[in-house]
C-alpha cells in the first residue's frame, strides 16, 4: 500500500482532524490521527493489518508467534495483525498505572513477539510495552504501527515496521505557535491527561 493510499483510508473515515491537540505524549499539534476511526470499519482494518504485515520481512514473520499491543489504542490493529499473520492476538494494560498483561492472557517462554501499535510518536508506550511483554516472558523481535510520527526518530530497541512516516510538527507548552495558544487543547486519545 502506498503512502496516498493509506492517506485515502484516514480520509474517506473521517481520522484525520485538524484543530489544537494535547498528545499522549505531552505534546501539542495541530494534527491529530483518530486511528480508532480508520479502524472502525473491519474490512479497513483487515487491509491495513495486511499493508502493515506486508512491510515486515518474510524471515521475521515466520519467527513472530504472538502479537501484543497496547490498550487502548493498539487492541484492534492488534488484533488485525494476529489475524493477517495467523497468530493470536492480546494485549497489555494499565490498571495501575504500568503495563501488564490480564485476562487470562499470558506468553510462554520462547514466545517470539511482534508488538503493535497505533500511532508511535516518542515511544514511550511502545518501550513500556516491549518491557511488560519481556517481564512476561516474551521476547519482542520486531514493532510495528500504523503511523510513524516521530520524523523517523523513535528508537524501541527492536527494527520498527509503520506503514506510513507522517510528520506533523508537534510543540511543548511553552513554545506553542500563537494560533494554537489561542484555541484550548483537545485530548481525544485513550489516555488521561499528564
Amino acid at each position: 500500500m502506498q503512502d496516498e493510499e493509506v492517506l485515502a483510508e484516514f480520509r474517506a473515515s473521517k481520522a484525520l482532524l485538524e484543530g489544537h491537540f494535547l498528545l499522549s505524549s505531552g505534546r501539542h499539534s495541530a494534527h491529530y490521527l483518530q486511528c480508532a476511526r480508520v479502524l472502525m470499519d473491519p474490512m479497513r482494518a483487515s487491509r491495513l493489518a495486511a499493508a502493515i504485515a506486508a512491510t515486515i520481512p518474510r524471515e521475521v514473520r515466520k519467527e513472530i508467534t504472538k502479537v501484543v499491543s497496547p490498550a487502548m489504542g493498539g487492541v484492534i490493529i492488534g488484533h488485525e495483525m494476529g489475524r493477517a499473520l495467523g497468530v493470536e492476538a492480546m494485549f497489555v494494560e494499565r490498571p495501575e498505572g504500568t503495563f501488564e498483561l490480564r485476562r487470562g492472557f499470558a506468553l510462554e517462554p520462547g514466545d517470539k513477539v511482534l508488538m503493535v501499535e497505533d500511532v508511535v510518536t516518542t515511544g514511550l508506550s511502545s518501550r513500556e510495552a516491549i518491557r511488560a511483554i519481556e517481564e512476561a516472558g516474551g521476547e519482542v523481535i520486531a514493532a510495528a504501527a500504523l503511523v510513524d510520527r516521530s520524523g523517523g526518530s523513535v528508537d524501541l530497541g527492536v527494527p520498527f515496521y509503520p506503514l506510513i512516516a507522517l510528520t506533523f510538527p508537534t510543540y511543548a507548552e511553552d513554545e506553542l505557535p500563537p494560533e494554537l495558544a489561542a484555541t484550548p487543547a483537545v485530548k481525544p486519545g485513550s489516555r488521561a491527561k499528564p
